[in-house]
């Protein structure tokens, strides 16, 4: 399958946090192929700018921990001088965890929360008053397709992801008039350096993996780049009747 970007962003403006690596590197690829400016923010400076300085003269980078009131008030700054305004803030920043409620640790639980709730929470706190400024924007918030089911092994993830997508709901509902659009794309399991640190902590990784791969009616793992497709669908005009919705790329696993 070409990796060709057809549908334009041509003029717009994007954040594009967790941007060094997996989903969020393909994501920020592709919506500059799509012709818009990216600001990619991770909290591994070094990611954000192999990505940048990969995309181009197009993209810039940022050091930006979303967990962070103070660092996501520094990603809003540089964001507004550098592009004036900000027409899609893609809330991309995660990180997984692999236990059960009982082996759960309240630290962890936390921490993953921080992260993945309240970063999204965070970002568009900071950006939404700006679009709304500029005359409206668009909001692609990553979640999971655990934050719709159940998954072994993934307690905060799982509630983490669920509070993203109620969010988005939220979210989508308060600032329709302000011409703001929020949507959230659910993933299943994608082929990237998160599912590879998974592997890695596994006592037959190669058990894992095929677990992994049988988990989807497919037969495959995702890949960053079908993910990044859909968010570039999500935040362009081709969906512009789409909003508060989740977009479930997850291989079939919801079909069972």
């Amino acid at each position: 399958m070409s990796n060709q970007v057809t549908t334009s962003l041509e003029g717009k403006t994007a954040v594009v946090t967790g941007g060094g690596s997996g989903i969020g590197q393909a994501i920020s690829q592709v919506f500059a192929e799509a012709g818009a400016r990216v600001l990619v923010a991770d909290v591994s400076e070094d990611s954000a700018r192999r990505t940048a300085e990969a995309i181009g003269e197009t993209a810039s980078f940022i050091r930006a921990d979303v967990s962070s009131e103070e660092s996501v008030a520094a990603l809003g700054d540089a964001a507004m001088s550098r592009f004036g305004r900000v027409d899609i803030l893609c809330n991309n920043a995660g990180i997984g965890s692999y236990t059960n409620v009982a082996d759960e640790t309240p630290e962890n639980w936390d921490r993953v929360f921080a992260v993945n709730a309240r970063g999204v929470f965070l970002c568009c706190r900071r950006f939404i008053p700006e679009m709304i400024s500029s005359g409206g924007g668009t909001i692609v918030n990553i979640a999971s397709v655990a934050g719709l089911i159940g998954l072994n092994n993934r307690a905060a993830y799982c509630a983490s992801k669920g509070a993203v997508i109620t969010l988005t709901k939220q979210i989508a509902t308060s600032y329709v008039r302000d011409g703001i659009r929020c949507n959230c794309i659910c993933p299943g399991t994608v082929d990237s350096p998160w599912i590879g640190r998974i592997l890695e902590q596994a006592d037959d990784p190669q058990r894992e993996r095929e677990n992994l791969i049988a988990r989807q009616p497919l037969g495959r793992l995702g890949t960053p780049y079908e993910v990044a497709r859909a968010a570039l669908y999500v935040a362009s005009e081709d969906a512009g009747f789409m909003s508060g919705s989740s977009l479930v790329i997850d291989g079939g696993i919801l079909a069972q």
